[in-house]
């Protein structure tokens, strides 16, 4: 669904593709809270908290996107600031956003790079990375 996606918008930057998809973004201050999706009698939105580094905001974009897309009439959770969730609504927006960040070609180009390595690379918590990776999270006890 991802490929098909970036396919039709030409991008893999999900503000462009909210933006093309008729979804408003806003940036807000929301304290604790990273970001959420709202439909309010058809109105898309994205909330995105306005105090987030460059890498968070576009980071949450992208997972609140796979929200509006995967699950378009769901009351979702507000992504809090752990990335990480049990929440299967929340693991699916996850997934969404890794691979709308992290392409295939991206993978095949770093390989040879760790998990660790990945992480520093994209900014993102190394459980993503994995979850990119391998469609799923390994937790570390």
């Amino acid at each position: 669904m991802v490929e098909s996606i970036v396919e039709k918008y030409g991008t893999r930057n999900p503000i462009k593709i909210a933006n093309e998809m008729g979804i408003q973004i806003i940036y807000e201050p929301l304290g604790m809270i990273n970001g959420y999706f709202t439909t309010m009698c058809r109105h898309r939105q994205i909330h995105i908290n306005s105090e987030l580094d460059e890498r968070r905001m576009f980071f949450t974009a992208a997972h609140e996107l796979g929200h509006a897309i995967l699950h378009p009439h769901e009351n979702t959770p507000f992504l809090k600031s752990t990335l990480l969730s049990v929440n299967k609504l929340e693991r699916e927006a996850n997934l969404f956003a890794v691979k709308l960040m992290i392409s295939d070609d991206d993978l095949e180009i770093y390989n040879e790079n760790t998990i660790q390595q990945l992480s520093c690379i994209y900014g993102l918590p190394a459980e993503l990375i994995e979850l990119r990776k391998n469609g799923r999270f390994r937790f570390n006890k």
